[in-house]
């Protein structure tokens, strides 16, 4: 209420909107329209808004806003319109109206503890056919199984067993040339992906959340590793803690673009060759805006690349890849709205003239792959560990 009474509408927040840009500057899609035809009439009718209210107020939430907070850093006011757009989407699920495809997300993460009903004999299966593909490149690679005491438990989400099975791989190489001590949980909490978070059922992201966190102590590992995957962070690091009523994380968690960067910077990992082609990147919202590692980030490419293409705007600043927040999520019914939200970020990538685009985050990743597709970029999506595979230097076996 608060919030919406200190808003004087003066527009700031909607030049920073890519879905305000993407459609023509159309004003029912400035970031102050979607709180004034949801949060902003709960408050002011008091809550006697009917079911048609609230579906429209649902399809504004979940499709049409991913919650990346760049809206709240032009805001005068520093009102946080992802926080009103995410309380609007926790009572629409109280209520029961969440978009199907990001409904199932999380009934998935409520019956099998994985985004992608992942069943635990394929967990285990896959780690093992991915450590055999990691000993092709590295003698002596492993996936090292519920060890007691690692100094790391390598965290990762549901659709890397699923269908990006190789991310997994790369990481045993990584590990295994830095000497780490490591380890993977066996059990259900290994995947932290949490897409309950977006769509409003606090109860199961606080259960995804709880047990993660559990597997890791009862392995008594020293930090978390989390992969390539900006909302997972979120979710394990801020949003979870906090609906549990943690102070913070029982245990340190780093992002994959700071444990790069501390292997590179330290010389764990040595770069052998460099990547030619022309490279951009993406700043995942939940990392760059979230975390502020848009500098490592980009040390980290310029290590790996020796044609970097930055992108305008950048850092903090950068567009979201309108994948992130749930709205990906939503399914093909949505697919092309979200295309149309978009035509900025495409519009930022292809007047780099770049032909990778660098992507630590795997909604980004999605994402992006699908605005290629849309608009005809006629360019590519890698992970970090992807690049840093091929240019390493290799330890004798």
């Amino acid at each position: 209420k608060v919030y919406v009474e200190t808003c004087v509408h003066c527009g700031l927040c909607s030049e920073a909107c890519h879905t305000y840009l993407s459609r023509d500057k159309d004003p029912d899609f400035a970031p102050v329209a979607k709180v004034k035809d949801t949060i902003w009439e709960m408050v002011a009718r008091k809550g006697k808004v009917d079911a048609a209210f609230i579906k429209d107020a649902a399809r504004i939430a979940f499709t049409e806003c991913g919650a990346c907070r760049r809206c709240s850093m032009y805001c005068p006011f520093g009102i946080d319109i992802a926080y009103l757009i995410m309380t609007v989407r926790r009572i629409c699920n109280l209520l029961g109206v969440v978009p199907q495809f990001l409904q199932d997300t999380t009934n998935s993460h409520a019956a099998t503890s994985n985004q992608m009903w992942v069943q635990p004999d394929d967990w285990i299966d896959t780690l093992m056919w991915q450590e055999e593909d990691a000993q092709g490149e590295l003698a002596g690679a492993r996936i090292p199984l519920d060890v007691e005491g690692a100094d790391i438990m390598y965290s990762v989400i549901g659709p890397e067993p699923k269908i990006l099975a190789q991310l997994l791989c790369n990481m045993s190489v990584i590990f295994t040339a830095a000497n780490e001590s490591w380890t993977m949980p066996s059990l259900d909490g290994w995947d932290n992906s949490n897409m309950a978070m977006y769509s409003g059922d606090f109860e199961v992201m606080g259960r995804v959340e709880r047990l993660h966190w559990d597997r890791a102590l009862d392995l008594k590992v020293k930090k978390i590793v989390m992969g390539e995957c900006g909302h997972a962070f979120r979710g394990a690091v801020y949003d979870g803690p906090k609906w549990l009523g943690w102070q913070g994380t029982p245990i340190p968690m780093v992002h994959a673009v700071e444990y790069y960067h501390d292997l590179l910077e330290s010389g764990r990992i040595k770069i052998a060759r460099k990547i030619d082609e022309p490279i951009t990147v993406q700043d995942p919202c939940n990392i760059s805006r979230g975390k502020g590692l848009h500098g490592k980030l980009r040390e980290i490419i310029k290590a790996l690349c020796s044609d970097f293409r930055e992108v305008d705007p950048r850092f903090e600043h950068n567009y979201c890849c309108a994948a992130g927040g749930g709205v990906i999520n939503c399914g093909p019914p949505w697919k092309i709205s979200r295309m149309k939200s978009i035509r900025v970020k495409a519009e930022q990538f292809a007047a780099t003239g770049a032909h990778t685009i660098i992507t630590p985050c795997h909604n980004c990743h999605s994402g992006i792959e699908d605005i290629i597709d849309y608009y005809d970029l006629n360019m590519h999506v890698t992970f970090i560990s992807e690049l840093l595979v091929k240019c390493m230097e290799m330890p004798e076996a």
